[in-house]
């Protein structure tokens, strides 16, 4: 299917504490249900050619029940075995389409995953992340699913998403295994990750305020790989910030930086995350090959601190 010769070499770094090398950008696949087999291989192709060896699932992506584009993925590009073992297979478990609502119980866990593996065609999945915290979690249940799924060889790593420092420690009481990833929305204009640290101790100053008790600082201090989501969102799916009029300073600083180091403005998007020291993963959305390039491109672009403070605060946040 793909030539493995032709790729792209990308820079990598461990997840969390394990010994798996993982690339710095991320394809998510959510919204390849409707692609034809052409379109999904083409995302794929484009994808190793620049160096992502990485693909991102859920199974909450796709079409009604679950599982919709696991199966798509799977239909469309019909990995040999071989071809399987050269990649990352990451999914994640824990939200209920119903309601919705979440379960972080036993049950529900080793069911998902059944139904991913089913999906995806293989025996086994590279990382399991919990998707969204569950307000009841019962984190022996993880446990007891975890452990389950790992004696088995079903799930080799295990992560978070959306999870708060607090969050991670409950389950580290009773998890045994290491939590190697935890998936955060972050672009340069939704920070809040970020630029509270930077405006710390400034009083009537929304910025100030602590809104994920220091969950970027906590990862760094615990080894756990930051996967970054809907990294060109303006906001919470409020529409990219790229070629946006409502950013038109953050975008002129953009094309600025992309003329200068030959990227697209996708890439320097990549650039401003990948040049954080956290180490931390891009996670795309995109089913545009191009973009997937273009963006890829980034991950080589190492911006000045000068200019990574510009973007920043060209999108809006203030440094004091």
């Amino acid at each position: 299917m793909h030539d493995l010769t032709e790729d792209t070499t990308m820079k990598t770094f461990k997840l969390g504490t394990s010994d798996v090398d993982v690339p710095a950008v991320v394809t998510g696949v959510m919204r390849i249900q409707d692609k034809t087999d052409d379109e999904v291989r083409a995302l794929y192709t484009a994808s190793r050619d620049a160096g992502i060896d990485f693909f991102d699932h859920a199974d909450i992506y796709g079409d009604a029940p679950y599982h919709g584009c696991e199966r798509r993925f799977a239909e469309a590009l019909q990995l040999t075995t071989s071809e399987r073992e050269d990649i990352t297979l990451q999914t994640k478990a824990g939200i209920v389409k119903d309601g919705p609502y979440f379960d972080f119980s036993y049950k529900h866990i080793i069911v998902q995953v059944e139904g991913s593996l089913r999906a995806l065609n293989t025996d086994y999945l590279d990382v399991l992340l919990l998707h969204r915290p569950d307000a009841l979690v019962e984190p022996e249940e993880v446990a007891r699913a975890f452990d389950h799924l790992a004696q088995a060889g079903k799930v080799l790593h295990f992560g978070v998403s959306n999870h708060t420092p607090g969050q991670i420690d409950l389950l580290k009481r009773y998890v045994t295994q290491p939590i190697v990833a935890n998936q955060l929305q972050l672009s340069i204009t939704h920070a809040p990750i970020v630029a509270q640290g930077v405006a710390a101790n400034m009083a009537a100053l929304d910025q100030s305020v602590s809104r994920d008790l220091g969950i970027l600082d906590y990862c760094r201090l615990h080894d756990i790989t930051v996967q970054a989501w809907s990294p060109f969102q303006a906001g919470f799916f409020t529409g990219v910030f790229l070629g946006n009029p409502d950013h038109p300073e953050l975008n002129a600083v953009i094309d600025r930086l992309a003329a200068k180091y030959d990227v697209r403005p996708e890439g320097i998007a990549t650039a401003w995350i990948t040049r954080h020291p956290a180490t931390m993963q891009v996670v795309l959305g995109t089913t545009t090959p191009e973009r997937v390039t273009w963006a890829a491109a980034g991950a080589d672009v190492e911006l000045t601190r000068p200019e990574w403070y510009e973007l920043y605060r060209a999108a809006g946040y203030l440094v004091p």
